[in-house]
C-alpha cells in the first residue's frame, strides 16, 4: 500500500509538472504571462523532474538552460534513489 501511495504521487505530479511545462511554453510562444522559474524548479525538486525533463524535450522548453537540465537530471537520480530505498 505504502509504495502504491509514493508511485502514485510521483505519476501526478510528474505529469503536473508536463502540463505546467506545457503551458509555459504557450505562453512563452504567446508573450503571455510565465510560470515563473522557480516554480519550475520547486515542481521538479518535489518529485517532478521526469515531467520537467520531458516538459523540456517534448516541448522544446528551457532547452538552452543548462540549469535546468542540470538540476533536473540531479533531481531525477535523487528521487529515483529514494524510490529505490523506499520500496
Amino acid at each position: 500500500m505504502h509504495e502504491n501511495s509514493i508511485l502514485i504521487y510521483y505519476l501526478i505530479i510528474n505529469l503536473v509538472t508536463l502540463l505546467v511545462w506545457e503551458a509555459d511554453k504557450r505562453r512563452a510562444v504567446r508573450q503571455q504571462w510565465r510560470v515563473p522559474e522557480k516554480w519550475l524548479f520547486f515542481l521538479a525538486l518535489m518529485g517532478g523532474a521526469a515531467g520537467a525533463l520531458a516538459g523540456m524535450i517534448l516541448f522544446r522548453h528551457k532547452i538552452r538552460k543548462p540549469l535546468f537540465w542540470l538540476t533536473g537530471i540531479l533531481f531525477l537520480a535523487v528521487h529515483i534513489l529514494f524510490f529505490i530505498f523506499v520500496s
